[in-house]
């Protein structure tokens, strides 16, 4: 026959197992439970990530996409101040033609309206320009080369009915310093659009 004190430890123990027991499933479901919770924060912090840097993606393009349309249409604009002249009133198509240009441009085209000169006058040229297109390609540092057409009409002496023709202008420009244009060159035939002209 067992004591009240066996009885007592005996109780205790069974007691002590079960909470045992319980303390021993709780503890793998804890487990899971934490682990399920990292697990979350890992995938939210992962997809938080990636929104993030498709938002910096999408915000870059559509950066460079409004740099570009505005590099094309302060080109187009400078193509065709440069495109029209008068004979009557050459200040004006030389102010166009040197406007927005760095001091070193400025200069060679000045001696290049200076040399143009000696034919518009005796020829007593007129032309118009109206814009066809332009297209820019971002380089580094903010610089950018726009490739720009114009349809031209000119008049002169020469031929009074006028004469229809495409000036193309590749201008090289840089957007740190308010669109300057820091070279002028023409561009090949074969990049007009629709072919030559």
């Amino acid at each position: 026959m067992k004591t009240a004190l066996e009885d007592i430890t005996d109780t205790h123990d069974r007691e002590h197992d079960t909470v045992q027991d319980s303390t021993r499933r709780r503890l793998p479901m804890r487990g899971i439970v934490v682990a399920i919770g990292v697990l979350l924060v890992a995938m939210l912090a992962v997809v938080g990530w990636q929104w993030n840097d498709a938002r910096n993606e999408r915000d870059a393009l559509l950066s460079d996409a409004a740099a570009r349309a505005e590099a094309e249409q302060v080109a187009l604009d400078y193509a065709l101040g440069a495109a029209e002249m008068d004979f009557r009133d050459l200040g004006a198509w030389r102010s166009r033609l040197t406007s927005g240009t760095t001091p070193e441009l400025t200069d060679r085209l000045d001696k290049a309206a200076t040399s143009m000169e000696q034919i518009i006058v005796p020829l007593q040229w007129t032309s118009i320009a109206e814009p066809i297109t332009a297209k820019a390609v971002s380089g580094p540092d903010g610089t950018f080369t726009v490739d720009c057409f114009v349809s031209v009409r000119t008049t002169n002496a020469q031929a009074p009915e006028g004469i229809v023709s495409t000036a193309t202008y590749r201008l090289g420009m840089d957007n740190r310093d308010g669109w300057t244009i820091t070279e002028i060159s023409g561009v090949g035939a074969d990049a007009l659009p629709d072919g030559p002209r």
